[in-house]
């Protein structure tokens, strides 16, 4: 069964989010900032759900940090529609959801999250001019360094290596990673594309190409 850890403040909104996923396959621990870790080392999740401070949220981004660390564990963030512009500028976050939100939305981004890709390759790496997707680990490494992908990024990254030199649209990748029925825009496959490219892009290596007006694709000629 899946495992939720739902990071509030307040127990009310912790409630509110079980009562919303109520008769679906889900077991939950809570805790707020300061007990979140504790309650993520007694029962390992499979999925955060993390409620963004309106004002001060370091806490929470502090916390990110370290349920990520040494792992591709999925977070969505529940934050206010002021607060959504403050993601582009910050790693850890693989989706996230504007309060108040509806019910059906939460379970969708939840099992999109927690879904087995279709597009995963029958080998268990991808090797492209010193980067190496592991799959059977989920770690990523550019000339022996690793590379601290969020689950999204990674998503994203797995199924462009793995179709070299094919265009995807920005609605294609939406579709494919987010789900043709994601409430996000366009706007959602650049912000992360751009940190993609961040962490695993510099002068000596370029893997994904913009193809404008159109969308990305990873590169075709490359060694190994």
């Amino acid at each position: 069964m899946t495992q939720l850890l739902i990071i509030t403040e307040e127990a009310k909104t912790a409630g509110l989010i079980q009562a919303a996923l109520a008769g679906r396959a889900f077991t939950y621990s809570t805790g707020n900032y300061q007990g979140a870790l504790a309650a993520a080392a007694k029962r390992p999740p499979d999925l955060a759900l993390i409620e963004m401070p309106a004002k001060n949220d370091e806490p929470a981004w502090g916390v990110i940090s370290s349920l990520k660390k040494g792992r591709n564990l999925p977070v969505i963030a529940l934050i206010s529609a002021k607060k959504a512009a403050s993601l582009d500028s910050r790693p850890g976050i693989d989706d996230f959801i504007i309060l108040p939100y509806r019910d059906a939305e939460l379970l969708l981004r939840i099992n999109r999250l927690l879904k087995n890709p279709q597009d995963a390759p029958s080998t268990e790496q991808i090797k492209c001019n010193g980067l190496t997707i592991d799959l059977v680990t989920c770690e990523v490494m550019v000339d022996g360094s690793k590379a601290d992908l969020t689950f999204k990024e990674y998503e994203l990254l797995k199924l462009m290596a793995s179709n070299r030199g094919r265009v995807y649209t920005r609605e294609a990748l939406l579709d494919k990673i987010w789900g043709y029925d994601y409430y996000g825009g366009d706007r959602t496959v650049d912000v992360h594309m751009r940190r993609l490219r961040s962490k695993i892009e510099d002068a000596d290596h370029t893997y994904i190409e913009t193809v404008r007006n159109i969308g990305y694709r990873f590169v075709k000629d490359s060694r190994p």
